[in-house]
């Protein structure tokens, strides 16, 4: 398993913060061809935190954990394009619940995702929580997991 690295952004080597806005920035705005404010502000809040693979100096895989009101939430999943199919993403998110179990227990972990890939989150315990809505020209799905 590769080394998952987790930290909050003011704890964030630059250039590695640089590394993991610059992936999202690639695939959600450049790939997806989703003109939104990636940079949106949330990585900043209290309690927020980044996690990431490297593979030597490039960012391959991301997300990024937050406090919600009433529960925690991930987001932010993404992998290189060179990466993709080694598991990355699957790891993260592993990881992600895990790590929203040990800072709170008893809340729900919310998500929002692509419609296209509600059967991948399901894998890690994620069910379909309301009405699909689209984002930035992209259906998704709100999913929850207890």
């Amino acid at each position: 398993m590769p080394q998952i690295h987790r930290a909050a952004v003011a704890d964030i080597d630059p250039i590695t913060l640089y590394r993991i806005l610059w992936l999202r920035v690639s695939v959600f705005v450049v790939e997806q061809e989703a003109a939104y404010p990636e940079i949106d502000g949330r990585d900043i809040e209290r309690g927020a935190e980044l996690m990431w693979i490297a593979e030597g100096p490039e960012v391959a895989a991301t997300l990024r954990i937050l406090r919600d009101e009433g529960g925690m939430r991930i987001g932010r999943v993404a992998t290189a394009a060179p990466a993709r199919g080694r598991g990355y993403a699957g790891d993260l998110m592993r990881a992600a619940v895990a790590r929203c179990a040990e800072l709170a227990p008893d809340l729900p972990i919310a998500l929002d995702a692509q419609m296209q890939l509600e059967d991948w989150y399901a894998r890690f315990g994620f069910v379909r929580s309301g009405e699909p809505f689209e984002e930035d020209g992209i259906p998704h799905i709100p999913m929850r997991r207890s």
